[in-house]
């Protein structure tokens, strides 16, 4: 069949530029230009909101056989600023689709790029770093689209926080009999995450992330947990702030990507920009706890430095690394213990509830029920 859609160009801050086919929405965005190596769950990797103000480039050849349906958003909209694919599926082919991805996208207005060679596209991205991007239906000059993209503000000093997290709380019902209530901070949550705790009897309680820890106290929780989320953590000072107030409360803690980065930072590690990112759903990830080596769904552009061989002193107790990816010896996790040794926070940088998958990390959502039991059975607010 003779193709008939429109051209589109997506031009690289360093000049590099790709001519494509249009699909998706008529328009122009920027943003900075990732790629996910996942071979499905598009429809997921859309509407996460760490996804705010990236474009993402599909390194799987093929994107959109399954179409589009009204059951797997993780959240209320698309939030990626661009999506750029080879080979955009004519054809949707699945009986949960209502529609398909190009109509999906044209509904939210998000621009989308075809019939480009992601391959080179991505081995450019690798070689040279995550870069700001412009894709566009209506400017196709690459000269002229250059310099709209490198007026754009980079991903370094983003605080995206404030325009993802809810406007006000939504209390998501345990499943079955409620054994726990846990107060989950949202800096860009995933619908799954909820979902998975509710499943083991919790009732959560998505909070914005503007909540304080009194009105935290309030709702008599048994745990908090921070999300996932957009931007740079070193802008997130808020939440870092708030996050020390629940180590001071001793509260139970588990937090997520963005949560693990607000983590060690509240414990006194830095954060910094990796060159071209985590973001697939394939990446080793060693548990030092167990031994056991996890296939992780990931989404992230930044990490924490900690030290990888020796605890950290901070006014809570030791800090260690207790997760590391294999590919590359970045800190994928770290625990807070206690004077004998129990955990009495954690996080994790990847994405345990990884809808689409995979699902090897789901036992953390039963390991923060244990630390919230432990603490429970204690009774010790240190």
């Amino acid at each position: 069949m003779e193709r008939t859609d429109s051209p589109a160009l997506l031009v690289l801050e360093d000049g590099r530029f790709f001519r494509g086919s249009s699909f998706g929405a008529a328009g122009e965005t920027f943003g900075e230009a990732v790629f996910s190596t996942g071979m499905t769950g598009y429809q997921e990797t859309l509407t996460d909101p760490s996804y705010r103000r990236q474009i993402v480039v599909a390194t799987a050849p093929q994107i959109g056989n399954t179409g589009w349906n009204d059951e797997d958003d993780e959240s209320r909209r698309i939030w990626v600023a661009g999506f750029a694919v080879r080979d955009a599926s004519r054809v949707t082919s699945n009986w949960r689709a209502n529609r398909g991805l190009d109509e999906a996208l044209r509904e939210q207005g998000i621009v989308g790029i075809s019939d480009i060679d992601t391959r080179a596209l991505t081995r450019h991205l690798r070689e040279r770093g995550s870069m700001r991007a412009g894709l566009s239906t209506t400017e196709l000059d690459p000269d002229k689209l250059l310099e709209r993209v490198l007026q754009q503000p980079p991903m370094v000093g983003a605080n995206l926080v404030e325009e993802v997290t809810v406007g006000e709380p939504v209390v998501v019902p345990a499943v079955g009999e409620r054994t726990h209530t846990v107060a989950a901070i949202d800096l860009g949550i995933k619908e799954m995450t909820p979902e998975l705790m509710a499943a083991r009897g919790i009732e959560v309680h998505v909070l914005p992330a503007t909540t304080t820890l009194a009105q935290i106290e309030a709702l008599n929780v048994d745990g908090v947990f921070f999300s996932n989320g957009p931007g740079d953590p070193a802008t997130a000072d808020e939440a870092v702030a708030l996050l020390t107030d629940v180590l001071d409360s001793g509260l139970p803690y588990f937090g997520i990507c963005f949560g693990n980065q607000i983590f060690g930072r509240a414990l006194g590690f830095g954060t910094y920009k990796l060159k071209y990112g985590h973001r697939g759903l394939n990446v080793p990830v060693r548990d030092h706890r167990t031994g056991r080596v996890a296939i992780t769904a990931q989404n992230h552009g930044f990490a924490v430095d900690a030290p990888l061989d020796r605890p950290t002193a901070t006014p809570w107790g030791d800090a260690i690394v207790s997760h590391v990816c294999l590919n590359d010896d970045v800190v994928e996790g770290l625990e807070l213990l206690d004077a004998d040794g129990r955990i009495r926070a954690f996080s994790v940088q990847y994405h345990p509830e990884a809808a689409a998958g995979p699902h090897d990390s789901a036992y953390l959502f039963d390991r923060f029920i244990e630390v919230m039991d432990a603490h429970r059975s204690t009774g010790e607010n240190a």
